[in-house]
C-alpha cells in the first residue's frame, strides 16, 4: 500500500427537511450551495436535472438535491460535515425545518491525512451532536465491524424515531466500496497524453468503454473524467440515482457504487458494478426500513457475488434512530491472480 496517496473512501452525509413548499430544497440558489461546497472545500464540476432531482459532479464525488432530501457524497480531504451549519442557515430562510440526518463512511485508506473534524469517528459524531437542532432527539452513534480492518461508521439522528425515507421494506439504500482494483480494468480510467477533450466527453467514453453503461441501462447516466486519472458518475432513473467514483491508482486503488431501488433490481445493479471492477476486497452497506429481513439481504448479496469469485467474512446489522436498519457486509476475492 502506498505510504501516502488519495484517499477513495468517501464520507456521506444524508439530510431530509420538511416544508410547505414543493421544490423545497431545489430552490436553493447557485450562490448558496456554492457556499456549502465551499466550506467541505469542493465544487461543482458538472450537472443535470430531471422532475424529480437535481445531480451534481463535483470535484470530489457528487450532490443529490429533492425537495426534501439532499445526498451529499465527498472523497479526499474534504471536511463534508461542516456544510452543516452552512446548509441549516439557507434551509431556514426557505422555511425548512431539518428530520433527519445520517452520516456514514468506511474506513479511511489515509486516516492521518484527514482534517478536523474527520479525525476519528468520535470527533465527527461529537461535532455533529453540538451543530445539530435539539429537535432532533433521538440519536446514535455506531460502529459496525468487519473479520479484516475495514469497519462501518453510522451516525443517525431524527426527531422522530419512525422516521425512515424508504418507502417499503423491499426499497433499499445501497452503498459499495472496493479496493485492490484489477489493475487492467482500472487503466480504463486514465487519460491519454494530450486528450484536450472535456471532462464530460472524456467521461462518456470512459462510460460506454469500461462498461458501467451497462449496470443500470434504464438511467441518464452522466459521467465526467478527471486529468490525468479518475472518473465520477451520476445516474438519474426517474427519483432513484445512482453514482460511481473511481481512483485507479496502483496501490491505493479504489471505485464506489451506489444507488436506490427495489431489493431485486438492487442487488443485480451491485453485481454488475463489481464485475466492472473485479476488487480484491469489497464491502456492501443497505439501509432498508424497519420490517426488512438483513438475513434475506445478507444470503441474496453473497448467492450474486458468489460467481464473481467473491467470499462473505463478516456480516453485522444494527438499527438506527430514523434510518431503519443498516446492514454491512464485507468479501474477499478467491485465490485471484492480478496482473
Amino acid at each position: 500500500m502506498a505510504v501516502s496517496g488519495f484517499e477513495g473512501f468517501e464520507k456521506r452525509l444524508e439530510l431530509h427537511f420538511s416544508g410547505n413548499d414543493p421544490l423545497g430544497l431545489r430552490r436553493l440558489r447557485c450562490d448558496a450551495l456554492a457556499q456549502v461546497l465551499d466550506a467541505v472545500q469542493c465544487t461543482v464540476v458538472s450537472a443535470v436535472g430531471n422532475r424529480y432531482f437535481d445531480a451534481y459532479i463535483l470535484s470530489e464525488s457528487s450532490l443529490f438535491v429533492y425537495p426534501q432530501k439532499m445526498v451529499l457524497k465527498t472523497c479526499g480531504t474534504t471536511q463534508l460535515l461542516r456544510s452543516v451549519p452552512c446548509l441549516l442557515r439557507h434551509t431556514a430562510d426557505l422555511g425548512l425545518r431539518l428530520r433527519a440526518c445520517r452520516f456514514s463512511r468506511g474506513s479511511f485508506i489515509f486516516p492521518r491525512a484527514q482534517p478536523f473534524p474527520h479525525t476519528s469517528f468520535a470527533e465527527e459524531a461529537l461535532y455533529l451532536e453540538e451543530r445539530l437542532p435539539p429537535s432532533l432527539c433521538f440519536r446514535r452513534a455506531c460502529v459496525l465491524p468487519s473479520a479484516s480492518s475495514h469497519s462501518w461508521h453510522v451516525y443517525a439522528a431524527a426527531d422522530d424515531d419512525e422516521h425512515v425515507a424508504a418507502a417499503s421494506p423491499s426499497t433499499f439504500t445501497v452503498e459499495v466500496c472496493m479496493t485492490e482494483l484489477d489493475r487492467s480494468l482500472a487503466r480504463g480510467f486514465f487519460r491519454r497524453k494530450g486528450d484536450e477533450r472535456s471532462g464530460d466527453a472524456a467521461g462518456a467514453d470512459m462510460t460506454d468503454l469500461t462498461g458501467i453503461g451497462g449496470i443500470s441501462p434504464r438511467a441518464l447516466l452522466c459521467g465526467f473524467a478527471f486529468d490525468p486519472c479518475g472518473y465520477s458518475m451520476n445516474g438519474l432513473d426517474r427519483d432513484r440515482y445512482s453514482t460511481i467514483h473511481v481512483t485507479p491508482e496502483d496501490g491505493h486503488s479504489y471505485a464506489s457504487f451506489e444507488c436506490t431501488g427495489g431489493g431485486v433490481e438492487v442487488i443485480e445493479w451491485v453485481r454488475r458494478a463489481i464485475g466492472v471492477f473485479r476488487p480484491g476486497e469489497v464491502s456492501v452497506s443497505f439501509r432498508m426500513a424497519e420490517g426488512g429481513d438483513e438475513k434475506q439481504v445478507w444470503s441474496a448479496t453473497s448467492a450474486a457475488l458468489e460467481p464473481l469469485g467473491l467470499s462473505c467474512r463478516s456480516q453485522a446489522a444494527e438499527g438506527l434512530p430514523g434510518a431503519g436498519t443498516v446492514t454491512y457486509q464485507t468479501f474477499t476475492a478467491r485465490g485471484v491472480v492480478r496482473p
